[in-house]
């Protein structure tokens, strides 16, 4: 048995997790049993070796539920997630200086937090979205009138077709990596952007006013739900299914960019793109089969891995990263990790760490060192070695990835 149990005051297993050899942090485990006390989770809680304390949920954590759903579980990036392609290019196609590559990722797509500058686009978004991404949004705008028209609440003040194919911050980021043949792929995280915070917020402000109007007392009040078949499910439902579908394109639109924007960089010699590409969610929900029941199942920073399924597991910048196949595990409910985990929080690790310490540890990687990116440091994360041998029985290891340049938010 590769996980172990933590079980309630009367030795019911209340969560399954996979953390033996990897940190466990007190607090995540008080978080996590808090949200397991809900009447209507299903069989019990799953915890991947990258755990650690969340806002809302744990990050780490497979919820199954039946006839209700959390939206502070879902979170606010809705459909956040990786997206990676392998390339018919090799180590010794790369030119000996990185830093035109970089320039020209950067080019390709808008990053960082939304505001205005003077460029092709602006801080975060598109001035003018380009036409391919116009055209993408076209699939996208009926749904987004009619999230709009029933929760007003939802609406952005910049228009979501303005972020469609951008990176946005924090932990999201593009890189150019070498596997073990020396093969160079691109791989890219990111989410719903602005949009999928709206949802997210939105909703998870109407869940606490119902639990108020009905007077029902909670464990956490992060833990305020929808029952299946009130006002709010359905709509609820429907929105995240379409932010998912948003933060798909909007990795796909990214990757398009990319790969065209390399082509004509001319830094590198004519390339072509595997078939081996992936595009996984690693925060959301989906309605899956376990153990014969239909079931809602959340995963907050967790990767389906249903046997013989691709997913990715990045690790930090200056770390490894993996494209795994899953083993189908229905403990986990077919889940693994989605990525090393937090060991600091981001304000501990500005204080702990320099640039000094930043540029040591991402030595041979083309990418920003400077105070802006401390807090994603490596050593701020979890031994992504220890956490992908914590859950061996969770997937096989496909590709092990080095990245190569990196470019964050």
């Amino acid at each position: 048995m590769n996980f172990n149990v933590l079980s309630d005051e009367k030795g019911r297993g209340l969560v399954k997790a996979w953390t033996k050899g990897v940190p466990f942090e007190p607090e995540a485990e008080k978080q996590v049993r808090k949200a397991a006390q809900m009447p209507f989770i299903y069989k019990w809680i799953a915890l991947m070796p990258d755990v650690h304390l969340g806002k809302g949920a744990t990050i780490g954590s497979v919820i199954p539920t039946k006839g209700a759903i959390i939206p502070a579980a879902v979170g606010v990036d809705i459909g956040c997630g990786m997206m990676a392609v392998q390339t018919s290019l090799k180590a010794n196609d790369l030119p000996d200086s990185l830093a035109k590559i970089r320039l020209a990722i950067e080019a390709a797509c808008p990053h960082g937090d939304f505001s205005s500058r003077s460029a092709n686009h602006k801080k975060g978004g598109w001035k003018e979205a380009p036409a391919s991404v116009a055209k993408a949004w076209e699939n996208l705008e009926d749904g987004y009138q009619k999230i709009i028209a029933k929760n007003p609440q939802s609406e952005t003040r910049r228009h979501p077709v303005q972020q469609l194919g951008s990176l946005g911050g924090g932990n999201h980021f593009i890189e150019l990596c070498l596997d073990e043949s020396e093969c160079v792929w691109i791989m890219l995280h990111s989410g719903s952007r602005g949009i999928g915070n709206r949802i997210g917020m939105s909703y998870i402000n109407k869940a606490k006013k119902d639990m108020e109007k009905w007077m029902i007392n909670l464990p956490d009040k992060d833990l305020a739900y929808f029952p299946e078949g009130t006002e709010h499910f359905d709509d609820y439902c429907d929105a995240v299914q379409w932010a998912q579908d948003y933060a798909k394109t909007n990795r796909f639109m990214m990757m398009e960019n990319l790969i065209q924007e390399l082509r004509n960089s001319g830094e590198l010699p004519p390339f072509t793109t595997n078939k081996m590409a992936v595009n996984c969610h690693h925060n959301y929900v989906e309605k899956e089969n376990h153990f014969g029941e239909n079931v809602l199942v959340t995963r907050k920073g967790a990767v389906r891995a249903r046997e013989g399924e691709l997913g990715i597991i990045p690790g930090s910048m200056g770390a490894k990263s993996f494209i795994v196949r899953g083993k189908g595990n229905q403990e986990s409910f077919c889940s693994c990790s989605h990525g090393a985990g937090r060991a600091m929080s981001r304000t501990a690790a500005r204080k702990k760490y320099s640039i000094e310490d930043q540029i040591k540890a991402t030595q041979g990687v083309e990418c920003r060192k400077d105070v802006g990116v401390i807090d994603e440091i490596p050593m701020a994360y979890k031994d992504i070695d220890a956490v992908m041998t914590a859950q061996n029985d969770l997937v096989d290891i496909v590709h092990t990835l080095k990245q190569v340049v990196c470019v964050k938010g």
